[in-house]
């Protein structure tokens, strides 16, 4: 009975931003627990090595490329998915982008790119995917929100404002679309060592202060993200609605 609460066998999963990083991760972790993953991403050549590399593990997986940004495209998209592929019933928002500087030194258009990537995304593939699970009455949504929809720190300014406002859009998400059916959930990944956090990973004075920052004393591994990620998706989770799952190594429990 406990392995039936989690198993995603045949469902059909979109994950954005999943051609490297946690994206990815996430979406080997949904495609071993059984569910036929759809990869998205802009570029089309990583996006189809990612998708080789996958099918190559015995996972069922294809790609579909498109840029969140693009409303056109993303309702093309996942017209698409659902007439070719099949119903999607989950779905992961992952695509996200990070430009670093202090605010003061921000300009219109790095605001505005980081802002269109990182919620207006969340927003329009949720909304396109939304408009089928509703007509079904079921679905599962997860976005990846970030310890940044909680806390601050210097140079993340567009990037907070944005992870902030997807952990409120989570929770619209749910009081609109739980009661036809759907749960929409976010996880909050602590620092994990990643394309988007190279710079920070790489530079020894960060890497030292994150490791005293953080409880379990290390930087996360993407692979730790799945179980939060299969338990948002699979039936487990019936009854959570509107949550944020922090997966940290305890930084935010920690002053």
């Amino acid at each position: 009975m406990g392995s039936k609460l989690f198993d995603l066998d045949g469902r059909v999963a979109l994950v954005t931003g999943s051609s490297q990083g946690i994206g990815h991760a996430i979406a080997r972790g949904l495609g071993e627990a059984g569910a036929r993953v759809v990869l998205n991403g802009r570029d089309l050549e990583r996006l189809e090595g990612a998708r080789a590399g996958l099918a190559a593990e015995g996972l069922a997986v294809e790609a579909c490329g498109f840029d969140v940004v693009d409303g056109a495209a993303v309702d093309a998209a996942v017209a698409t998915i659902e007439r070719e592929i099949g119903p999607i019933e989950i779905l992961v928002n992952n695509a996200g982008i990070q430009r670093r500087a202090p605010l003061h030194e921000v300009d219109d258009a790095t605001w505005r790119t980081v802002l269109d990537v990182n919620l207006d995304g969340v927003f329009r593939v949720g909304r396109a995917v939304a408009r089928h699970m509703l007509a079904r009455g079921r679905g599962k949504i997860v976005n990846i929100c970030s310890l940044m929809s909680e806390v601050g720190r210097p140079t993340t300014g567009p990037y907070t404002a944005a992870k902030g406002a997807v952990r409120m859009l989570t929770r619209a998400m749910c009081v609109d679309w739980a009661p036809a059916g759907l749960q929409v959930n976010g996880i909050g990944p602590g620092y994990f060592a990643t394309e988007l956090n190279r710079p920070l990973y790489e530079n020894p004075e960060f890497d030292a202060w994150i490791k005293r920052r953080t409880p379990a004393g290390r930087w996360g591994r993407v692979e730790e993200l799945v179980g939060a990620a299969v338990f948002l998706a699979s039936d487990a989770s019936s009854f959570v609605n509107g949550q944020v799952i922090y997966v940290d190594g305890g930084v935010l429990a920690s002053l």
